[in-house]
């Protein structure tokens, strides 16, 4: 987090008062003190008014922005697990998280204006960025696509809406506010997570729970920002760490949508790659020091910039490796095709080398 502060400085003001002027005050003060009284006195009143119809205007705004985007948020149905998504299209296509979805090809999918379920197929899942679009059967009439925004306009303090399914309570809806953006986070792969780093991804306050996955994150205006995939986890309790979750921002959910819808599958990720697999090594503490190269692809970024197996990554570009997670992150903060320092141990010497990042 980035703490800013500011100090203010003190002037000592001195001033001789003369006889007149402290009487002409003495003036002032009386000829002010009626009507301030007043104003005094009915202050409370208008501020409370004042405040009971901003209070009034802010749920109306919350009212109209639920009554108009929980249509466009479903319930998925696998045969062991539950989450949400969003109706993305007239045509029956809903994106979800690839967590959600598993490795199934079939689902069952509730609206929130019809309990009985609607049958849907899988279209394409893409683990890397936790994403995956599903096509309804069958388009009921009436099918409501939701409004997507725009990510650029996303800001710390905006307030948000969770909409989805926690807990399989369905059409639930939480409330908070944009914590932070531009979050990497790694995703678990224990508990039905795809194990993915994720970039760009929007902090929020707003209550995420198992469920609520592949929901729709929502401002003010009724746009979709966001589809909630995760809860912070809380290393010292193992649980889910209260008011800190993340959304997969807009921006990359049409991306990845727009390429699954129009060519099955992705094509252009907008991923960093090395091109090799590798494997977190310790020290002599047994403390994570780097990652080791395990095998190189023929032709790939470290190929091309000399990498072999063996050679122990330290570094890429400003961000230190010290795991395969840490390689991730800085991957997810680079883009393909950017040249890249890549600092290495290669039989106890440390050496540079500068790689073209390719695309996963």
């Amino acid at each position: 987090m980035d703490v800013s502060s500011s100090r203010t400085r003190a002037y000592a003001l001195r001033a001789t008062v003369s006889a007149a002027a402290l009487v002409c005050c003495a003036v002032l003060a009386a000829g002010c003190s009626g009507p301030s009284a007043q104003a005094g006195r009915d202050a409370p009143a208008t501020t409370r008014a004042g405040a009971a119809m901003a209070a009034g205007d802010l749920q109306a705004q919350y009212q109209r922005v639920i009554k108009e985007v929980l249509p466009s948020v479903v319930q998925i149905q696998a045969s062991h697990d539950l989450g949400s998504g969003v109706v993305y299209d007239d045509r029956g296509h809903i994106v979800t998280n690839a967590h959600v979805v598993g490795t199934e090809k079939t689902f069952q999918v509730t609206t929130a204006n019809d309990e009985d379920p609607l049958t849907a197929s899988l279209v394409y899942s893409y683990p890397e960025q936790d994403l995956a679009v599903i096509k309804l059967d069958r388009v009921p009439d009436g099918l409501k696509p939701a409004a997507f925004g725009n990510s650029e306009k996303v800001e710390v303090g905006h307030i948000v809406l969770a909409m989805g399914s926690p807990l399989g309570l369905s059409s639930s809806v939480t409330e908070g506010i944009v914590s932070a953006t531009g979050r990497t986070v790694s995703e678990g792969s224990e508990g039905g997570g795809t194990g993915a780093t994720i970039a760009n991804m929007v902090q929020t306050s707003a209550a995420i729970n198992p469920g609520n996955s592949g929901g729709a994150l929502v401002n003010l205006d009724g746009q979709v920002v966001g589809i909630p995939t995760l809860a912070a986890a809380d290393p010292g309790l193992g649980s889910a760490a209260p008011g800190i979750g993340f959304a997969i921002p807009v921006s990359m959910v049409r991306t990845v949508a727009d390429q699954i819808i129009r060519n099955g599958k992705v094509v252009d990720s907008g991923r960093a790659a090395l091109d090799i697999t590798a494997r977190t090594v310790v020290d002599d503490s047994y403390r994570p020091a780097g990652v080791a190269v395990v095998s190189v692809r023929g032709g790939g970024a470290a190929d091309r910039a000399g990498l072999r197996p063996g050679d122990i990554i330290t570094r890429l570009g400003g961000r230190p490796v010290t795991t395969i997670t840490s390689l991730a992150e800085a991957l997810a903060a680079a883009r393909p095709g950017a040249r890249t320092p890549v600092r290495y141990v290669r039989d106890g010497s440390e050496e540079t080398a500068e790689v073209t990042l390719g695309e996963q």
